[in-house]
């Protein structure tokens, strides 16, 4: 992929390795596979932390300790920009070539995003999502993350990991790989974009769709 590295740089989740190779992601022996230039670990089903995304690597200078309840470490020297930038990206059978946008739910969108701020994560803009819901979005280098909480706070209850949607070079072609474990595409929120939704099964615990890539200047995304 030719966009530079941001700060994220690995996102842990508690599955087994071998569930995400069944939907024919490349996994590496050390349970981890790469998706653009951020690492997913592969922690184990019955890693102590639970399910789902339990943590995130961010790539900055911060001080140690949680983002409003996300489990975040913090690393520099091994993780430079430059370095990952370098690396190839990985070639994924089912055609995923990375992540478009992580998902956060908070139930106060604006504590969350004063501790995101904290660590040098900046609002670029809000949306109303209806319901009463707004979705606020951060820009983590090619990854997009996406906090969605309440109009007005709605307790204090810590912010929490919630899903991927991941970006693949032909939604078509990743529909009929997955043909049973994928919904039929659909027009995405984003214009020209299509979004489908992945059957995981118990295996794979966190919620994932994928969405045709951003068309070029000019151009059309895969259908």
């Amino acid at each position: 992929m030719g966009s530079t590295p941001g700060p994220l740089v690995e996102i842990e989740v508690g599955d087994d390795p071998i569930a995400w190779a069944s939907l024919d992601f490349a996994v590496g022996d050390d349970g981890v596979t790469r998706i653009g230039h951020v690492d997913v670990r592969l922690a184990g089903a019955h890693d102590e932390r639970g399910r789902g995304i339990v943590g995130w690597t961010l790539d900055a200078s911060a001080p140690a300790g949680d983002v409003d309840g996300l489990p975040t470490a913090y690393t520099v020297a091994r993780h430079r920009a430059a370095d990952r930038g370098a690396a190839p990206p990985v070639a994924h059978p089912n055609g995923v070539i990375g992540i478009d946008h992580l998902v956060v739910m908070t139930p106060d969108l604006d504590r969350t995003t004063e501790a995101l701020g904290a660590v040098g994560l900046e609002a670029r803009r809000t949306r109303e999502a209806g319901g009463g819901r707004r979705q606020r979005f951060f820009r983590l280098g090619e990854v997009i993350l996406e906090v969605v909480g309440p109009a007005r706070p709605a307790g204090e209850g810590p912010a929490a990991f919630w899903g991927l949607a991941l970006t693949v070079a032909d939604i078509a072609a990743t529909a009929a790989h997955l043909a049973g474990r994928l919904s039929e595409p659909k027009a995405a929120v984003q214009a020209d974009r299509r979004i489908a939704t992945l059957r995981p099964g118990n295996d794979v615990s966190v919620p994932i769709a994928v969405m045709s890539a951003t068309p070029a200047p000019g151009g059309r995304a895969g259908s």
